[in-house]
């Protein structure tokens, strides 16, 4: 079944608080389809896991940008499909980056991923996806 959701593109507290909303709603549905809240990532050639970290990074930054809430409609291939491009440090004192030893960014179709890792469990956890190129005329997103 496809939803059709129109995604306030203005910046008033109002528009961004909606699209925290659309992407919260997008995100519980995305799980309910892959409770193992896991996709293989065909670059890294392992698993990248969506955790509770990943959903509020994305909650507390993705909202701000109407092309990176539109991002987030791609997650699964987003995450499958996304090409390594470099390894980052992770940013001192930052709480929400402590678990990872490194971060990974990752590219499809000019969105930026940003990928932790964590060398305690040897996962790959998502940490944001950026908005890629910036369009002001794409509002509506189609998910199912």
């Amino acid at each position: 079944m496809e939803n059709e959701i129109i995604i306030p593109k203005g910046n008033t507290p109002e528009d961004i608080k909606e699209r925290r909303k659309i992407i919260r709603k997008f995100y519980s549905q995305w799980i309910s389809i892959n409770p193992d809240k896991i996709i293989w990532n065909t670059s890294l050639q392992a698993y990248i896991h969506v955790k509770g970290t990943s959903v509020n990074e994305i909650l507390g930054h993705a909202p701000r940008s109407i092309e990176a809430t539109m991002a987030q409609f791609h997650l699964t291939e987003i995450l499958s499909q996304a090409n390594y491009v470099k390894q980052l440090p992770t940013k001192f004192g930052d709480k929400n980056q402590k678990s990872f030893s490194k971060m990974l960014l990752l590219k499809w179709n000019g969105i930026r991923l940003l990928v932790g890792y964590q060398t305690t469990k040897g996962e790959y956890v998502l940490y944001y996806i950026s908005g890629g190129k910036k369009n002001k005329s794409r509002q509506v997103a189609t998910f199912q």
